[in-house]
């Protein structure tokens, strides 16, 4: 069976950032029962594959209205990611997330 069999049995965790860092960026990882994914420096178990970026803000106690999420990729590119938006933690190049406070200056994060 190969590394990327869809038919391949569940892993009981996956740590995203772990096996980003050990294989090559356009490698997709393997389906997870939990996923180990880190927000800021909060590591955090999650029983899906995907999350919205307000998910993702929630579980560290944040809100769209008073933080921006951003996703870091293996090789240092950032990309921010709107509320809405679902984000794949099995998807390639996916390593980490960051969130930066709104600037007051403008009133809100939209």
């Amino acid at each position: 069976m190969t590394q990327n069999d869809p038919e391949q049995e569940l892993q009981d965790e996956l740590d995203v950032e772990q096996f980003t860092k050990e294989h090559p960026a356009d490698c997709g990882k393997p389906h997870a029962k939990v996923y180990i994914i880190r927000v800021d420096r909060k590591t955090i178990r999650v029983p899906h594959p995907e999350l919205t970026g307000q998910q993702i803000l929630r579980l560290v106690e944040k809100t769209p209205e008073t933080h921006k999420l951003f996703q870091k990729f293996k090789g240092g590119e950032t990309k921010e990611v709107a509320p809405g938006e679902t984000v794949s933690f099995v998807r390639p190049g996916v390593e980490r997330f960051m969130t930066i406070p709104c600037d007051t200056t403008e009133g809100s994060c939209g």
